[in-house]
């Protein structure tokens, strides 16, 4: 199987930990997730926009749907890679995917995809300033990052 070409920023590294195994040292089904949002999260601090700056700019990113792949098992001490990218962006929702990798090894790939909302869970159109740097990673900055 051919793996993606790289994102243009680091992927995140992670060391499965015992506790994110089960009893035959392979990692349960439902860590996958979590570690889509460590990787998304180090996506966003990557592209400037923390998500402690949407919310305190008022939004949130919901999660509205969740895949993953399972392909090959990870197990208990491996480093893992995981590579987020940006999807689909548009005013109200976004897409992310996921790729884990053991070396060039492609063990799951995944989606998440988001709508934001206000402090009162209503649908919202994002900032332009944000919806900019959301369709054009790497190239915008939000004022003063």
């Amino acid at each position: 199987m051919t793996v993606p070409e790289p994102a243009p920023w680091p992927p995140t590294v992670i060391r499965v930990r015992y506790a994110e195994t089960d009893a035959m040292g392979v990692v349960h089904h439902a860590t996958y997730p979590v570690w889509f949002e460590v990787a998304r999260t180090d996506l966003m601090h990557h592209l400037g926009l923390p998500y402690r700056e949407v919310e305190a700019r008022g939004y949130y990113l919901m999660l509205s749907g969740l895949n993953v792949e399972y392909r090959r098992a990870a197990r208990y001490d491996d480093e893992l890679r995981i590579v987020a990218r940006l999807g689909s962006v548009r005013s109200r929702t976004m897409t992310f995917t996921y790729e884990v990798l053991r070396g060039d090894e492609l063990l799951a790939t995944g989606e998440t995809r988001h709508i934001a909302t206000d402090q009162t869970y209503r649908p919202a159109r994002l900032p332009d300033d944000v919806l900019s740097l959301l369709q054009a990673p790497g190239r915008a900055r939000l004022p003063g990052t």
